[in-house]
């Protein structure tokens, strides 16, 4: 079944005029290298367990996949469905030996599961108390380093007040599903989130509201060096913009500014600090930040992984790492998340040409 829907979504590329999905169409910087390291139909977030396995979601697709090198030439022949039929399980995480998934409403784990890749456990639940709204419901989830299991949840609209505070919020739990809080509030749709390796300071990315113009408002790149802070949402937007149906009484400057203000409607999605050995020095603790692309500008954007500086908590410059997959104003792959790897390489999802690529320096 896995074939026969990459294959016809191959079929689609040529149909639209769009071409086999080719890694050889990207750009990356001198000295870097791009190959296929899976393919995997509608592949969204990633996580690694201690053993290798990439684990990789889906949201249309409702699976859970984990792939093995077993060889080790750098190319993962086998992908194990571990689940299916879940309810958008957008988010994966790891830890102590289990996989843990997100659905729109709870979270799943099973565990022990790189020793059962051929014959999963079945998922226990962690927790199921979150909102079934499935508008910005998929979610992006990952441990933090304070142990606790970190859970978006999105607005339910693109832009509203929900009587329900958890909406627009990032919250955390206990690994067991237990003291569940929230973190940080005014997040309209954060889908990807990680910690900087040194301060161990949240950043995370978040998609701006919709049907304002094709260059507003900004989307974001965030900083939450502790808990409850209010990042603007649904009165402001990137730090300046008042909303004109939500902004009336409501000071921009009592919010939390982003920490980078990203074009609008790119739709970022997965970041990671670089924390690896392969790529220059230069890299070390850059943020690579996976823009998805826009679904409704006139003129499209994003469809690329951008490499953000950051020193002392502040952003410094920022310049596209990867792009090529908008091409004459028409995208055959949209990039998802990004994972850094032992080697050092990284990883890269693509949930509209269904691979995983893997990016590696050797001048």
């Amino acid at each position: 079944m896995f074939w026969v829907s990459f294959f016809a979504s191959v079929g689609l590329y040529w149909w639209y005029g769009l071409g086999r999905p080719d890694p050889e169409r990207l750009n990356l910087p001198d000295g870097f290298h791009v190959a296929v390291y899976a393919e995997v139909a509608g592949a969204r977030s990633l996580a690694l367990g201690t053993r290798g396995t990439v684990f990789v979601s889906t949201r249309r697709a409702g699976k859970v996949y984990g792939l093995v090198d077993g060889d080790g030439d750098n190319v993962a022949e086998t992908v194990h469905v571990l689940a299916e039929g879940l309810d958008s399980p957008n988010g994966v995480a790891f830890r102590d030996g289990a996989l843990y998934v997100a659905e729109i409403s709870r979270i799943l784990r099973f565990d022990d599961i790189e020793s059962h890749l051929e014959d999963p456990p079945a998922a226990v639940v962690v927790y199921d108390g979150f909102p079934t709204e499935t508008h910005h419901g998929w979610k992006f989830i990952r441990f933090g380093p304070d142990g606790l299991l970190y859970v978006p949840i999105g607005a339910p609209c693109n832009i509203c007040l929900p009587a329900d505070e958890r909406f627009m919020s990032i919250m955390r739990m206990q690994p067991d599903g237990s003291a569940v809080e929230i973190y940080a509030s005014g997040v309209r749709n954060s889908v990807g989130f990680d910690w900087h390796p040194e301060t161990g300071v949240l950043w995370f990315t978040d998609n701006g509201r919709d049907h304002l113009g094709d260059d507003s408002p900004p989307d974001e790149l965030n900083r939450a060096p502790e808990a409850d802070l209010h990042f603007g949402f649904p009165y402001c937007h990137g730090g300046l913009i008042s909303d004109p149906e939500y902004g009336t009484g409501h000071d921009c400057n009592e919010y939390m500014a982003p920490a980078m203000a990203l074009d609008a409607h790119v739709a970022p999605l997965g970041m990671r600090f670089y924390d690896g050995a392969m790529f220059p020095p230069e890299y070390r603790h850059r943020i690579l930040i996976a823009q998805h692309g826009s679904w409704n500008r006139s003129v499209p954007d994003g469809y690329r992984i951008i490499a953000v500086t950051v020193v002392d908590g502040v952003v410094v410059a920022s310049e596209t790492f990867m792009d090529g997959w908008l091409e004459g104003g028409r995208a055959w792959g949209r990039p998802v998340d990004v994972e850094v790897m032992p080697d050092g390489a990284v990883l890269v999802s693509d949930d509209r040409a269904g691979l995983i690529y893997r990016v590696t320096y050797d001048r």
